[in-house]
């Protein structure tokens, strides 16, 4: 199953109600490879209305569908909890550029804490912060 369908599917058993603007919401981040802010999606969704776009993302994160990527400052993005698609990101702290990125170097690294500290490790993201190669260049 999509995570789409997923989406809905769980929305509708929580018994939040649906529309055509939630849909949107879901489709627009079910098609998404990394995270949009909320401004991002209100943005792109015209016919949508803000408190939409939060209400949501809001219910997307409660019941697990959606992660929250804070993105530095006040700005958050969200993106899909989707175990395929699982990556992790470089935000860079000058132009706020917000880079996906998967290594199995680190995952291997992460699982290897787990065992070290006999710990069950359910879910984790990790945020690295500094310069892009962009901005990096403008000191230069």
């Amino acid at each position: 199953m999509s995570w789409t369908a997923q989406a809905e599917k769980r929305l509708d058993e929580a018994g939040f109600r649906s529309g055509g603007s939630r849909r949107q919401v879901i489709d627009l981040l079910g098609g998404e490879r990394c995270a949009l802010t909320a401004l991002e999606i209100d943005r792109r969704l015209e016919s949508v209305g803000r408190a939409t776009v939060y209400r949501t993302l809001e219910q997307l994160e409660r019941l697990h569908l959606v992660q929250r990527v804070e993105i530095g400052g006040d700005a958050a993005g969200y993106e899909r909890l989707d175990p395929e698609a699982h990556h992790h990101h470089l935000v860079c702290e000058d132009c706020g550029r917000l880079t996906p990125f998967a290594s199995e170097a680190l995952e291997e690294a992460i699982d290897a804490v787990g065992r070290d500290f006999d710990f069950t490790i359910a879910a984790h993201d990790v945020v690295l912060r500094g310069r892009c190669g962009s901005c990096g260049d403008r000191d230069a």
